[in-house]
């Protein structure tokens, strides 16, 4: 089957297949047909399984050659870097015809974005925020809009996004298509359904054996030291078939130290944090996405924005905080048909949450093995070869670095200056042990 067979027009069809991609997947199988016909509709798939296109070529289609200009379709999403990569997908699906698809969200200027709107963009893609500020501001139309669509629903509600999400439901006509992407189905989810779908159609892809996780993902679990972490990740680095990789970290911080460390180890390694600016982030993605930079260090609101099929191995290089994080940090890799491996590192102090995450996705591994970078088994699980060491490059660092030295003090001053040598004359003037004293004694007039 190809999309042709599912009512997807040629010119859209053959647009796909210059990128290679002419067989759709089981969740636009079921609901592109149905998307067709105007029908609301609840598509719930595991991440990295095809949604995009699952609702991205009907709506295209629904559109026309050459539709009018402004705002016609409405897709929302959780992240800036989850609303640049659905745009790019919708664009290419659209490069055979007139339609103009923007990218709308926060980071950047509103001066470009702005441009686009006024150029005649008919399908936008967006962050809540940015999109409210510039309806507020008069800058976007949604009146006319005539199919909504919130992808990673579920996503977009753990990061509260839930009041702006009803206010652009409020911006757009009651008669719109409506239409819910979403990995997980909360009763949230459920509730915004009820409120503002018009008898949805809610379709589930699963295969018959597989669990929680996708089963197209092995996952390895090890109690790891945390002083010995950057060792172990640096020998899976160089495992057998290792293509693009995505670290999750903790905090902000952690990312730019792993991915500094991995730099001077010799890898081609990029941070991805909120810390950085948007432009920042979006030439780090830029770079992964081409392959100048194969590993991807990442905080958590990354997981949610990544959407590269070729990401062979995910690594938690800290639990997740939940269920529903370790899922979304995983589906980064085994997308589109592909297999993947995912490996987590489970501190000694977080053996309580990842039994709790273990027990609620039924793994069976309450206690990962004990692990250290020159553990036999870590080289049999993920295919290492023998004598790997952690590094492929000699260090940059000066000798004698610890870590640590990178970082300036808390409160620390910047360095004295020398004192300026005193270019004065000396002073001619006498000695004060020679001047006789001053009198002091006031003499008053007569009559004060």
């Amino acid at each position: 089957m190809d999309f042709s067979d599912l009512g997807i027009d040629a010119d859209i069809v053959a647009a796909l297949a210059t990128r290679g991609i002419t067989n759709p997947f089981p969740i636009q199988e079921q609901a592109i047909p149905l998307a067709l016909t105007g029908q609301d509709l609840i598509g719930q798939a595991k991440t990295g399984t095809g949604k995009t296109l699952g609702f991205g070529l009907p709506i295209i289609q629904r559109l026309g050659q050459n539709p009018e200009h402004g705002a016609k379709a409405l897709v929302v999403v959780p992240t800036r870097e989850l609303a640049i990569q659905v745009a790019e997908d919708l664009t290419l699906a659209a490069s055979n015809r007139g339609t103009q698809v923007a990218a709308i969200y926060g980071g950047k200027s509103y001066e470009g974005q702005v441009a686009q709107i006024d150029a005649g963009a008919q399908l936008i893609v967006g962050t809540p925020g940015r999109l409210i500020d510039l309806s507020k501001q008069k800058k976007l139309d949604l009146s006319k809009i005539e199919c909504m669509v919130l992808d990673e629903a579920d996503e977009m509600l753990d990061l509260g996004f839930l009041p702006d999400v009803e206010r652009l439901f409020a911006f757009t006509p009651a008669g719109r298509q409506t239409m819910l992407f979403s990995a997980t189905m909360p009763g949230q989810i459920v509730s915004l359904a009820r409120k503002y779908q018009n008898k949805p159609v809610h379709i589930r892809v699963n295969d018959p054996d597989e669990g929680h996780t996708k089963a197209d993902i092995k996952q390895f679990f090890y109690r790891a030291h945390s002083l010995d972490k950057d060792e172990v990740v640096a020998r899976i680095l160089q495992a057998e078939g290792r293509g693009k990789t995505v670290i999750f970290t903790k905090t902000k911080r952690q990312s730019a130290k792993v991915s500094e460390e991995l730099v001077d180890r010799g890898f081609k390694a990029t941070a991805l944090h909120g810390d950085m600016s948007q432009e920042a982030r979006e030439r780090s993605m830029d770079a992964f996405r081409s392959g100048k930079k194969d590993i991807l260090v990442a905080t958590e609101v990354a997981a949610r924005g990544i959407d590269v099929d070729d990401v062979t191995h995910v690594i938690n290089y800290t639990v997740p905080e939940d269920e529903k994080a370790y899922l979304h940090r995983t589906g980064r890799t085994g997308r589109a048909g592909r297999t993947g491996i995912a490996v987590t590192f489970v501190d000694w102090e977080d053996l309580l949450r990842w039994s709790n995450i273990d027990k609620a996705l039924e793994l069976g591994v309450p206690e990962p093995v004990e692990t250290y970078s020159s553990s036999p088994h870590l080289f049999t699980d993920l295919d290492i070869p023998a004598g790997t060491k952690g590094r492929i490059a000699a260090t940059k660092r000066p000798a004698g670095w610890k870590p640590g030295d990178d970082e300036k003090p808390k409160g620390a001053s910047r360095p004295k200056s020398k004192p300026k040598p005193n270019t004065q004359k000396p002073s001619t003037a006498k000695p004060t042990e020679n001047r006789k004293p001053r009198n002091r004694t006031r003499t008053y007039k007569q009559g004060e």
